[in-house]
């Protein structure tokens, strides 16, 4: 109730004073929200200030993929998604890039968040339009969410869980009701859920690859493909969302297209000859042996290495725990001996890289020192579940001197492999039944061969008989999804404020579920009380010591070989872009370059 109404009733005075501080009470409206802390823009901001708003807008970009696609359905498991469909889509709300967890209203215009975040409200703005004209409502939120957690990957139904009801009150008007207010986040994520026409998917096969441009509500549209070749995205001239605060200076590029190459070295050449004319480059060879030429010299093509400050997560050998030999946390212990990663970074990677030893790596949620009094009191009652290293030992990545000389670390892994049931006899290494240990290193890039061939060669060393085996993008995809593999490369990606999605990494419910992220297959109660915890965790300051102490657990698990990071973007561009003199925190920001007017006039904007 507000004063005006309750005057009109003639209540008394003291339950007019008890109504305005009833927990009853209606939550005021909010232009955005933060996940710990105060928002950074006001109500009235006009723009990030990470953009220019005043940003000339025209020309396009085209960019490299790698491998192929056939659908443009991205929520669910099935086929290839295409490139770039996030374009096509709008949410709920917008994130900051230069704040470690904060959003603003997107397609909502306002937002209700009760106290303790047990339930959140989304008052919808009126003008906001797919792309066909229809307006976007409350009606096409709750579907939205009822399709994608009922027929979506797995990954929708793990990390919106919590949501115990959607209602439409209005047209304009959601309610989201959470399960429990303790999981915070929550309210946060649901604002960043891509948005679905109902009246395009509800007479569509949602679990079906799509084979026809999608519809949506943000700032492009498919203009034009050629399946699992080339997509071209247009900037829609009727988008509804232009003039928001969240979008003032991004979206410059009229067209942004994708082409697909077989691998990474064919596209660097393509980007050589003009093909195409953004690149960011992920191989440090390539970056400092292929960037050279008269194209180069002569400053047709920018190189630049940007900084960022982004948690860099953890990339690294993934040894699937559902098989027999990865099941013993000693021998994927011992596995780890066999990459020598400092000879590595100095004759493969020209030194670019630092040695990942956190699944936080690169923020100070990383466990890098011993636990401090407060990360004990998190862990104490899981201590009898946990390796008594988590308490007493800060872990580190197995090291080497970089000389290629590691038979100290290979004796170290056998003496692993023997307490394991593991010897080696006559060069090979046997268990009890007399098999010699023997697995499959699955790869998709060309590229990454020349690191797993040292790697393949200290396992057999140890008696071990690896095969590594490289199929194309679309078959890896589908073996990973299925965890058909023993061992892969790949990664796991951290935000600046980690939270449900821990769930879809390590817990124990995920591990069964195909295509989720949960792809070591971790079943582990202890993992699972810790990323609770974090996803519980009332304020910033617990939200770092309980990700701490999930990070050690981890660690002392040994379920990955760790590998390598970097915190810096590496980029090359044909020299007809500009950007901001500020650049976000948290990403690159392309989405806030532009086409120079003087290339446009040229004729370079494509």
């Amino acid at each position: 109730m507000n004063f005006k109404q309750l005057s009109k009733s003639c209540l008394a005075s003291a339950i007019f004073i008890s109504s305005l501080t009833s927990p009853l009470n209606a939550a005021l409206p909010e232009h955005g929200i933060a996940m710990h802390g105060d928002l950074k823009y006001p109500t009235d901001f006009q723009q990030f200030d990470y953009v220019n708003a005043n940003a000339p807008q025209g020309g396009g970009v085209t960019q490299a993929a790698i491998g192929t696609f056939d659908s443009f359905n991205g929520f669910i498991i099935k086929g290839t998604a295409a490139d770039g469909l996030g374009l096509v889509y709008d949410s709920l709300l917008a994130r900051a890039q230069d704040e470690a967890f904060s959003l603003y209203g997107l397609l909502a215009e306002s937002l209700e968040v009760a106290e303790d975040r047990s339930s959140i409200i989304f008052n919808l703005r009126p003008e906001a339009r797919f792309s066909d004209g229809q307006p976007v409502t409350a009606d096409d939120v709750v579907y939205s969410f009822k399709l994608l957690r009922e027929q979506g990957a797995p990954f929708y139904k793990a990390y919106y869980r919590g949501i115990e009801n959607i209602e439409a009150l209005t047209p304009q008007r959601v309610k989201f009701s959470f399960s429990s207010g303790e999981n915070k986040e929550l309210a946060l994520i649901v604002g960043e859920v891509s948005i679905l026409p109902k009246h395009f998917w509800e007479n569509r096969d949602f679990q079906q690859p799509l084979l026809e441009a999608p519809l949506g509500s943000g700032p492009y549209t498919v203009e034009k493909f050629d399946s699992g070749r080339q997509i071209t995205y247009r900037r829609n001239p009727d988008y509804w969302g232009n003039d928001l605060s969240v979008n003032r200076g991004r979206f410059n590029f009229e067209t942004i297209s994708y082409d697909y190459y077989k691998d990474g070295t064919v596209a660097l050449e393509a980007f050589k000859g003009g093909e195409y004319d953004f690149r960011e480059e992920n191989s440090s060879k390539r970056w400092a042996t292929g960037y050279t030429g008269a194209v180069f010299d002569d400053g047709k093509i920018i190189t630049q290495t940007l900084q960022h400050e982004n948690p860099t997560g953890m990339q690294s050998f993934i040894l699937n725990n559902r098989k027999s030999y990865f099941s013993d946390s000693r021998v994927r212990q011992a596995l780890a001996y066999a990459f020598d990663f400092e000879w590595t970074n100095k004759n493969i990677f020209f030194g670019a890289y630092t040695r990942t030893h956190s699944y936080f790596s690169n923020s100070e949620m990383a466990a890098t020192e011993l636990p401090t009094t407060e990360e004990v009191a998190i862990l104490e009652s899981i201590r009898d579940q946990v390796p008594p290293e988590v308490f007493n030992t800060v872990y580190r990545a197995p090291t080497t001197k970089g000389d290629g000389k590691t038979r100290s670390q290979l004796r170290t892994a056998l003496r692993l492999l023997k307490s394991a049931g593991w010897n080696l006899k006559d060069g090979k290494l046997l268990n009890a039944q007399g098999e010699q240990m023997s697995f499959e290193i699955l790869l998709y890039s060309p590229a990454f061969e020349r690191v797993v061939a040292p790697f393949s060669r200290n396992l057999e060393r140890m008696g071990i008989i690896p095969s590594v085996r490289l199929v194309d993008v679309s078959q890896y995809i589908n073996r990973v999804r299925s965890f058909d593999f023993d061992i892969i490369v790949s990664g796991f990606g951290q935000s600046s404020s980690p939270g449900n999605e821990q769930r879809e990494y390590w817990h124990s419910s995920t591990a069964d579920q195909p295509g989720s992220r949960n792809m070591i297959g971790i079943k582990n109660p202890a993992i699972d009380y810790l990323v609770e915890q974090v996803i519980q965790a009332p304020d910033r300051e617990q939200l770092v010591l309980r990700t701490r102490a999930l990070d050690r657990v981890l660690q002392w698990n040994h379920y990955v070989i760790p590998q390598y990071h970097i915190n810096s973007y590496r980029v090359a561009y044909w020299n007809k872009f500009a950007f901001p003199q500020i650049r976000p925190k948290y990403s690159l920001g392309f989405d806030t370059w532009w086409v120079k007017p003087e290339s446009l006039k040229q004729g370079l904007s494509n």
